[in-house]
């Protein structure tokens, strides 16, 4: 099983790593990179260690890429985003939380990254502000109502926080595994 998560982790991590630099170049992170991990990585579980480990790969890539799916639906997230969650969860089948820890880990340096950014711009403070008002919108008159500032609705590439992620959960495997040998 060592095994099984060292070789899962760093593929893992390669497959993130391909899809952040995508992602920096050029905004997309393709279904070339993401969409045969959600396929083979099934397969490679069920043929060496049976059905139940299949299953848990099928149920990690389906749990890791639902929230971001959520999030797609609403604008808030793109599609290669989606998929490279669920390839991950499907690589990292042999524990169904990694590809959500993952998951969360990713969106928080996203976050961390986007106030750094505002911040750097002095836009921070701003932001928040008009941020906790537009929470405050269905409570008061409409013509207290504020309109969105541009920057709460600005793109943010998850590629690199996603691999930053996965360079996180996937460190302890490699190092273990470095260290035996």
């Amino acid at each position: 099983m060592n095994a099984l998560a060292t070789t899962s982790m760093g593929l893992a991590l390669v497959v993130a790593t391909l899809a952040a630099l995508c992602d920096s170049r050029r905004g997309q992170i393709p279904n070339s990179l993401t969409l045969p991990p959600i396929v083979v990585a099934p397969f490679v579980y069920g043929l060496a260690f049976g059905l139940e480990y299949a299953l848990h790969s099928l149920a990690s890539a389906f749990l890791t890429g639902l929230v971001p799916y959520l999030l797609f639906r609403r604008g808030a997230m793109g599609g290669g985003d989606v998929k490279l969650f669920g390839a991950l969860g499907a690589m990292t089948g042999f524990d169904l939380l990694i590809g959500i820890e993952i998951q969360m880990a990713a969106l928080v340096v996203a976050m961390v990254a986007a106030c750094g950014a505002l911040a750097w711009k002095g836009a921070l403070l701003r932001t928040l502000g008009n941020g906790f008002m537009q929470t405050l919108n269905p409570l008061v008159p409409a013509r207290w109502r504020q309109q969105p500032c541009d920057a709460l609705s600005a793109p943010v590439r998850m590629g690199g926080a996603i691999f930053a992620a996965t360079g996180i959960f996937a460190a302890p495997y490699l190092v273990a595994a470095w260290s035996e040998w």
